[in-house]
């Protein structure tokens, strides 16, 4: 066990996830929230939830909004945050200004900030020629020395400028718990941003004196934060403040393994939700990016990784997002759903795919009250039908091991919806089959499947009799290939017994009729 790792049991447990509210929430922020989670109450620690938006400019509540619920929806519930409190609020960066400004004051009374002046142009032309003879590019320290005469007169008329932290010659070394000893030459680093002025904090400068309030024990973050770690020692050291643990994750990859972005999957939380996937698939694939158990086990609920999770089990290399490997997961835990429960959960998919509409409560209609009125029950979009609960469960039941998520099951099962299915007649001929030997197949279909009564069509009988049937005619394609297009128009569906059966003897003899007058 690691040093940091046998220290932190003498101290009590807290991490944080800090998201900024400038975008939904990004699957590789949940995956950074869901490893501090584990650490935290694997530990018996507490886990904490606080949002930076100090950039005024692009933070929007309605990200914060969507990142909260994204977090609880996965079932990462934080100790402390800024919808429940906690004894060291306020938790956003926006309402702790006052705090910024004190610890600023205290380091412009020591000297170890000062204002620079040089704008954006300069700084970019002394960046371009560090690079073109070699040199790593940093700050040159133009405006460390100015007087407090000529910093009062550019103050005076309002001169744009930026608070900066004087860096003195230092090695600086922190353990990792996940990469071990890692070193800084601070000459590489050069005087460091840390507020655009007294009440606009930079992140470097805001995060470390949040942790240090919060009494943050571990700062768990994506590797993509390293470079950030020796500044922030730096201004720990300054401020006098103890050094947290830091772990820094491997970061998410594309199949390239380059950074994931939206080039190589969908990358916020929201969005998967949307498309039917369920929370704890999420939460276990994204446990797996990244995190190896020591084992062959793939499955795993939250309340199992809470007992598992260690950062020692960590690995330092990037974590390839493998979406088949999420498909997997999410069909999985899809299939240990009841039907009952798949069929509520696909009703919304069904409706917003336009295959059913609901029937509202003409009494609340009517009156006009306020709130979403109650929905009494479904129709075909197509036909006007009514359609019952019980109806749409056999259909969810017949494709629950072939879905991976709910958004597929409109795709896969439109055609109980239609009143009458358009295809390529080509889509009927098994292997070789002429148009007249479609017809023939059809025609014995017709005869086969009339001679069964009514109070008899059930999948059960449907296949005994069509198999029947199917051997005496000789290759079992040339009559059921024709029978599950007709009934489905698809090349790949259900069984043609499964759908005969949800369907029912009319509509199934129909489709029949139909497809020979298409052939």
């Amino acid at each position: 066990m690691s040093d940091a790792l046998i220290s932190s049991k003498l101290q009590e447990i807290r991490t944080r996830i800090a998201p900024s509210p400038t975008g939904y929430l990004h699957i590789g922020t949940a995956r950074t929230a869901l490893f501090n989670y584990l650490f935290s109450k694997h530990n018996n620690g507490s886990f904490i939830l606080r949002i930076e938006d100090t950039d005024l400019e692009r933070s929007n509540q309605s990200f914060e909004i969507d990142i909260l619920e994204n977090l609880k929806w996965l079932g990462i519930k934080w100790d402390e945050g800024p919808d429940i409190g906690g004894k060291f609020g306020p938790y956003r960066q926006s309402e702790r200004i006052q705090l910024y400004n004190h610890y600023l004051q205290k380091l412009f009374n020591e000297e170890k900030v000062y204002y620079c002046f040089c704008s954006e142009e300069e700084l970019e032309a002394e960046r371009q020629y560090q690079m073109s003879i070699g040199q790593a590019p940093k700050y040159s320290g133009k405006c460390r020395n100015l007087s407090q005469n000529q910093v009062q007169q550019n103050l005076a008329v309002n001169k744009p400028a930026i608070i900066r932290f004087k860096v003195g010659p230092k090695i600086i070394e922190f353990n990792d718990i996940i990469r071990g000893k890692i070193t800084f030459d601070t000459d590489l680093i050069g005087d460091i941003a840390i507020a655009k002025n007294l009440n606009t904090p930079l992140y470097n400068f805001a995060v470390v004196i949040d942790d240090y309030e919060m009494k943050i024990s571990h700062v768990i973050r994506g590797e993509d934060h390293i470079p950030n770690t020796p500044k922030q020692i730096i201004l720990l050291e300054a401020l006098g403040f103890p050094k947290p643990h830091y772990a820094h994750l491997p970061l998410i990859l594309g199949s390239d393994r380059t950074k994931l972005s939206k080039r190589h999957a969908v990358v916020s939380v929201a969005n998967y939700r949307d498309l039917g996937y369920l929370s704890e698939s999420i939460v276990n694939f994204m446990a797996l990016l990244g995190w190896n158990p020591g084992n062959d086990r793939e499955i795993y609920s939250l309340p199992s990784l809470v007992k598992e999770f260690t950062l020692e089990n960590v690995q330092k290399s990037g974590a390839i997002f493998n979406i088949q490997k999420m498909d997997w997961l999410n069909g999985f835990y899809i299939r240990q759903k009841s039907v009952e429960k798949l069929t509520e959960m696909c009703l919304p998919f069904f409706v917003s795919s336009g295959l059913i509409t609901p029937l509202w409560s003409q009494k609340e209609l009517m009156a006009g009250l306020g709130g979403p009125p109650e929905v009494t029950g479904y129709k075909i979009t197509e036909t006007g039908e009514p359609i019952s609960f019980e109806y749409l469960k056999k259909i969810v039941a017949v494709e629950k091991e072939r879905i991976k998520s709910f958004s597929q099951i409109s795709e896969l099962t439109d055609f109980f919806f239609k009143n009458k299915l358009v295809f390529e007649k080509s889509l009927l001929r098994w292997k070789n089959m002429t148009d007249d030997e479609v017809i023939r197949s059809l025609t014995e279909l017709e005869k086969t499947l009339d001679s069964i009564k009514e109070s008899e069509w059930t999948k059960e009988k449907l296949e005994k009799f069509l198999l029947e049937t199917a051997t005496i005619y000789g290759d079992r394609g040339a009559l059921l290939w024709p029978l599950r297009v007709a009934l489905s128009g698809k090349k790949a569906s259900a069984s043609p017994f499964e759908i005969a059966d949800i369907l029912g003897k009319k509509k199934s003899m129909q489709r029949i009729a139909d497809a020979k007058e298409q052939n």
